[in-house]
């Protein structure tokens, strides 16, 4: 793979591994894609779980169970107000 860079660009990868942070140019574009590559997983990981998530949540209401929704805010304000009276 070859990759084209602007003068720009090209002068702030030279500059970076200059900073003694990267062995290389090609290593700190490595580092860059490897962390990119990550987030992106990471960020369908975090998507996935979101579809399954509401998937099972129409699934749930759809076979009737649910939880009225002033059951679930009264809930919602006694967890609250306990964290906040344990953070003092």
């Amino acid at each position: 793979m070859t990759l084209t860079l602007t003068d720009d660009l090209e002068q702030f990868v030279r500059e970076q591994t200059r900073k003694g942070a990267f062995a290389s140019n090609s290593e700190y574009v490595r580092t860059l894609i490897r962390e990119r590559y990550f987030q992106e997983r990471e960020r369908e990981e975090r998507r996935q779980s979101i579809d399954a998530a509401i998937t099972k949540g129409l699934s749930d209401a759809e076979s009737g169970r649910v939880t009225p929704v002033d059951e679930v805010f009264t809930r919602l304000r006694s967890t609250l107000a306990e964290e906040r009276a344990r953070r003092g």
